[in-house]
């Protein structure tokens, strides 16, 4: 029974080659993962850049968005793109595997947004040393992602908001990485170190006061139902990263490939413009306290 029904699947792909018929091939789907809410600034404009992937490629390749780090943490997620289990994602750089991504948000490197597309942007010293720092990790860059100058959201009134040789006595959630640990001490608060998917939790519970690490569009995105005040000191210059398993891009088709990457320098070169004019967002509800250390 089992030889009589191999010779009918033989006989009828013989068939359909005389034919001149041909299989149809099932389309590529790249999960992509980022760490923001459904209905985002950065998931609608991937839900634009896929639709664009899938026109340029002729539905060859499909785009699947998971939004709200539904992956796993944003460190997480980078390792499990550099092992290929993840296709995709846009976000910050995870400093565990490499300490020198820290350059990444190095505060205080760019004054304003001219001077930022110049050190981030392509040809940039940063978007560079990025990419570089990236390919060790079996990890290509397609793009970079302009985000918006940092600041401090609280839960609470802050305290010498323009003044950082004053001890707040405020207690506020950093990311794991020393320069926002530092960032944070040097402007007068006290640091503690916990992870993004537990930083809404820390707040809401009175763990912290607040966070540092985000600017005004992450915090009205993620945290604007336990923030009274935003404090724009424009602590550093935020990028995310669109990136991809370098294995999982050289395996794609050559055509589908470079459809791939020259839709992503076209993100590259549009993402920043809905997000500089959303840099100062704010809740109804929020407090903006001081003026910006750098505008």
């Amino acid at each position: 029974m089992k030889l009589n029904t191999l010779t009918k699947y033989v006989s009828a792909a013989v068939l359909a080659g005389s034919l001149g018929l041909t299989a149809v091939a099932e389309a590529a789907t790249l999960k992509i993962s980022h760490i923001r809410p459904q209905g985002a600034i950065i998931d609608n404009e991937l839900k634009d850049f896929a639709a664009k992937v899938d026109a340029a490629t002729e539905g060859d390749v499909k785009v699947k968005i998971f939004a709200a780090s539904a992956l796993g943490d944003y460190t997480t997620v980078q390792e499990r793109i550099s092992v290929g289990a993840i296709d995709m994602a846009v976000q910050p750089a995870a400093t565990a595997a490499e300490r020198k991504m820290q350059i990444s948000a190095f505060p205080y490197v760019a004054e304003n947004w001219e001077q930022a597309k110049e050190i981030y942007g392509p040809g940039g010293a940063i978007h560079s040393a990025m990419k570089d720092l990236y390919a060790k990790q079996d990890i290509t860059m397609l793009a970079a992602y302009p985000v918006y100058f940092g600041g401090v959201a609280l839960n609470r009134d802050a305290v010498s908001p323009g003044d950082p040789s004053v001890d707040k006595g405020i207690k506020v959630r950093v990311p794991g990485i020393k320069s926002f640990q530092l960032t944070s001490d040097a402007l007068g608060y006290i640091s503690s170190p916990i992870p993004f998917s537990e930083a809404f939790t820390a707040v809401q519970t009175g763990v912290v006061d607040g966070v540092v690490g985000s600017g005004a569009e992450g915090y009205y995105a993620s945290f604007r139902d336990v923030t009274k005040t935003y404090v724009p000191v424009n602590t550093h210059f935020e990028v995310w990263y669109m990136i991809i398993n370098s294995e999982t891009l050289a395996d794609m088709d050559a055509e589908d490939r470079e459809a791939l990457q020259q839709q992503a320098l076209a993100f590259e070169s549009s993402a920043g413009k809905t997000l500089k004019r959303t840099r100062l967002l704010t809740s109804r509800n929020w407090q903006t306290t001081a003026q910006p250390l750098l505008t």
